[in-house]
């Protein structure tokens, strides 16, 4: 079965029904081709989702990362600080990052 937007719009609990007993519906735009509305299969149907904890054991967070952050830290996280190398910074200064008193 073939079917523009404004028909599938206004017809979709239809055309699920359709697919759900197994037909393809073709949906076009301006009579061309642009998806297809077909059944899922029973394998598919079936699929149960990945179960929790998959990776349970296989990543570590180091303690310090549960300790509560500073001010200055937490200035930076929430964005209302940044630090003197970051480009965006209106006062940017390269050469902060690289611990050099050298100003010229």
């Amino acid at each position: 079965m073939n079917v523009n937007i404004h028909e599938a719009k206004t017809r979709l609990s239809e055309l699920l029904t359709r697919a759900e007993a197994g037909e393809t519906v073709v949906i076009a735009r301006r009579n061309k081709p642009i998806a297809k509305l077909v059944p899922i299969s029973p394998e598919e149907a079936a699929h149960e989702p990945r179960p929790l904890g998959l990776a349970k054991g296989q990543v570590t967070i180091h303690p310090s990362f549960f300790e509560p952050m500073n001010d200055e830290e937490l200035a930076l996280w929430e964005g209302s600080q940044m630090l003197p190398s970051d480009p965006l910074n209106p006062k940017f200064d390269p050469d902060w990052s690289l611990g050099t008193d050298d100003k010229k």
